[in-house]
Parts: structure tokens; sequence; C-alpha cells
């Protein structure tokens, strides 16, 4: 998927879209070890895609906290 797609799935979907990614990347990784993968840079792009879930989730997880902590915020 690319980042602007990525960008407008709620957290929730961009979690299970990594763990997805990880058992995919595990996977991978075996058929690698035993001889069967054709395309290794398939586990870079894998690992590359789970590290941007990764960012745009602490991006999310930060803008809220920031909304939440601007709008509870009481004015003297």
């Amino acid at each position: 998927m690319k980042v602007k797609e990525l960008r407008a799935l709620p957290i929730e979907e961009l979690a299970n879209r990594r763990n997805e990614l990880k058992e995919e990347h595990m996977r991978l990784r075996f058929s690698n070890v035993i001889k069967q993968l054709g395309d290794v840079t398939m586990i870079r792009k894998t690992r590359k895609e789970i590290a941007r879930i990764n960012t745009l989730i602490t991006e999310k997880q930060r803008d809220a906290a920031t909304e939440q902590n601007a709008g509870g915020e009481r004015q003297t």
C-alpha cells in the first residue's frame, strides 16, 4: 500500500495490517532459509512497510495525545 492510503486508515486497521505483514515477513524468512524464496528483496520490502506503518501509528498516537492535551487545558 502507498503511504497516502495508509494515512487514511485508523490505528486499529494499521495495527492489523502490521500484524499481517509481520507474519508474512516470518514466512518469507523461513522460505529464504530453506532456499524456496525466489525474490529475496521481498523480505526487505516487507520490513520497510512494517516500519512505515509503525511510524504512522506513532504519529497518529502523538497527534491524538496533543489534541487531547490542547482540549483539556484550562485558561486562567
